[in-house]
């Protein structure tokens, strides 16, 4: 493939397995809406009174060297995750869910599938060329409506759609994510939505990629995020029974 507009695209068997692919039938709508980028953020449950946050203690991938988020694909995909849910007074957004952060462990730390992680990735790639094409500009360098423009215009291709969705589902993880998994700090997301998070939350090595004859780690995960607790470096991911 060499965009989002490819017709030979068909949606892949890890997307359709996915839970949530099926819940939102009309999603597309809800892509294409000029209001969509905003809807999360100001569809108020509870008043979301920031003031009342504490800063919490960042997690040890947190804590680790950040110098990925300074990287053109890193910095792109935070632009996305933040015009989907954009600063709100109504409620967090994106950087307050840490989003971004959330997303790097997905794709670092969890034991999620190559294919789905290159995909992630190139359509970064798809997102900056077709963002030329159309203002001459990379995404990261538009303005709020040249980035409402160009998502609804990818948004019209079924691995656009896909795209998009992807990133969403992983904005709704972070919301409510135990922290641990880099989301959600401070249970930010469950106090906004008056959620009550069930227990114990996991902690460093009893997360669900970490418990014994669950998963095997990979090598693709960033040394650097364990070192701060002294945890073995893991070394292969696989979905299957140790």
């Amino acid at each position: 493939m060499q965009s989002f507009f490819d017709k030979c695209y068909q949606t892949p068997l890890w997307l359709k397995e996915k839970s949530w692919f099926h819940i939102n039938s009309s999603r597309r709508n809800f892509l294409k809406s000029a209001g969509g980028a905003v809807a999360i953020a100001s569809t108020s449950i509870n008043t979301f009174a920031a003031n009342t946050l504490a800063k919490n203690s960042l997690t040890e991938s947190q804590i680790a060297d950040q110098q990925w988020r300074t990287k053109p694909l890193w910095q792109t995909l935070n632009a996305v995750l933040d015009h989907l849910l954009p600063s709100s007074k109504t409620g967090p957004s994106a950087a307050d869910i840490h989003a971004l952060q959330y997303l790097y462990n997905v794709v670092m730390l969890q034991p999620t599938s190559d294919t789905e992680i290159s995909f992630i990735k190139k359509g970064v790639g798809w997102l900056n060329g077709y963002s030329q094409s159309q203002l001459s500009k990379l995404f990261i360098d538009l303005n709020f409506t040249q980035k409402e423009t160009i998502l609804h215009g990818i948004s019209n291709s079924q691995a656009g759609e896909n795209w998009l969705s992807t990133l969403l589902s992983y904005i709704f993880e972070a919301m409510l994510t135990p922290e641990i998994y880099g989301g959600n700090p401070n249970h930010i997301g469950e106090k906004w939505l008056d959620h009550q998070a069930g227990f114990p939350l996991p902690k460093i090595g009893t997360r669900y990629y970490e418990l014994p004859g669950a998963y095997r780690i990979s090598d693709k995960i960033d040394p650097q995020a364990l070192k701060i607790k002294n945890i073995p470096t893991p070394r292969t991911i696989r979905k299957t029974k140790a």
